[in-house]
């Protein structure tokens, strides 16, 4: 994967002068910072970033220029990447299973947050890691709809196990605390109150005062042009409820936002191969590579279509199936995306609100997977 060493003023100014042969990955180093600043503005406690949702250096570095100060880290190969780029961040280690090895490498590097969501792996901290100053968060489910998909397939305790482990945290001598994950690309603030009041009655029943409520990520980034994230209304719904919830014992607050804060800083662009027989479309980037969110999470319309010299086709739209590169055929954009009319081979398809996962999950199946990554002023074509 390469970087682009100049900066570009847009997508369009680099498929103009480059013609890239290979899907490009515009980066904003300005939108990503206004994303971090609003999140560091608005929420009422501290911001963290989750790092799988986009490890790459130059969002790690930009976002601690922009003031965050703690980064939810999953594996030791993340908090190794965090203490090389930001050595004095916080690191919360919010994977509950981890291996006894990894445990001891966390250690090693001052890891002092960790979530759990089982009597097992709380009994696995308990022997390995240090009480002093170190905080234990228990994790918890609730069957609350409203996200792209559900986190609680995987993780999260029952709300009777975690009063349970709460205790048992506490007694262990472990700064007590809870965290929830409402769900990836949640687009109703509501689903964080359910979770909230849920906490503080995990509190009352575990006779334990929480100090800290980490409301998870699920923050949404804008993926389609009818639905606009409604970030400062959540903001405003959890410090309310939080309040209310948890009166005079109100917790500190914790967020994890990956794709809230990184989605909207990058574009894709993926290059026509053909339009066979005049309808489906074969791009060179698919489900492999950079697209390899969009069959989980949905389709994002935030689209347009420009021609070789970077000019945006302006003709009518037509339905179209948009198949990836590989000789695999489960490698199609999901859905069918409405297009330009006109689009031909060697034009090139803009994905807007693509920072999420597009660099994380991208493979070299079947021989293809080479991305660059372009700095621009603005990501407007």
């Amino acid at each position: 994967m390469g970087l682009s060493k100049t900066i570009w003023s847009n997508p369009t100014e680099f498929i103009r002068n480059v013609r890239p042969e290979n899907p490009v990955i515009f980066f904003s180093p300005s939108v990503l910072q206004a994303a971090a600043r609003r999140f560091i503005d608005g929420f009422p406690g501290m911001v963290t970033y989750a790092v799988k949702t986009n490890p790459s250096e130059v969002v790690i570095e930009n976002l601690a220029a922009a003031g965050v100060r703690g980064f939810d880290v999953a594996s030791p190969g993340e908090i190794r990447l965090i203490r090389r780029l930001a050595p004095d961040a916080a690191l919360h280690y919010n994977n509950p299973v981890r291996a006894r090895a990894e445990i001891a490498e966390a250690v090693e590097l001052k890891v002092k947050s960790w979530s759990v969501d089982s009597a097992s792996e709380l009994e696995k901290l308990i022997e390995l890691v240090p009480a002093d100053d170190c905080e234990i968060s228990v994790r918890f489910k609730l069957p609350v709809a409203g996200a792209a998909y559900n986190f609680g397939a995987k993780f999260g305790a029952t709300v009777e196990l975690a009063a349970q482990l709460l205790k048992r945290a506490a007694e262990a001598g472990f700064i007590p605390s809870l965290t929830f994950h409402p769900g990836t690309q949640c687009t109703d603030p509501h689903a964080w109150e359910a979770y909230i009041r849920a906490a503080a009655e995990i509190g009352r029943e575990a006779g334990v005062t929480v100090a800290r409520l980490n409301v998870g990520g699920g923050f949404p980034n804008h993926r389609l042009q009818a639905v606009l994230p409604q970030i400062d209304e959540t903001f405003a719904l959890i410090d309310r409820v939080a309040t209310e919830a948890f009166g005079d014992q109100r917790p500190m607050l914790v967020c994890e936002p990956g794709r809230g804060l990184c989605g909207d800083a990058f574009t894709h662009a993926a290059k026509v191969k053909a339009v066979r027989d005049g309808t489906h479309v074969f791009l060179n980037d698919g489900v492999y590579g950079a697209l390899a969110e969009l069959p989980l999470v949905g389709i994002i319309d935030r689209i347009e279509v420009v021609d070789g010299e970077g000019r945006p086709r302006q003709g009518a739209l037509e339905i179209r199936i948009v198949f990836g590169p590989t000789c695999d055929s489960v490698d199609r954009v999901p859905g069918e995306l409405m297009l330009d009319e006109g689009i031909a081979e060697g034009d090139y398809l803009i994905i807007h609100g693509m920072g999420a996962y597009s660099i994380a999950t991208n493979t070299r199946f079947n021989g293809f997977g080479d991305l660059t990554i372009a700095t621009v002023l603005s990501l407007k074509v």
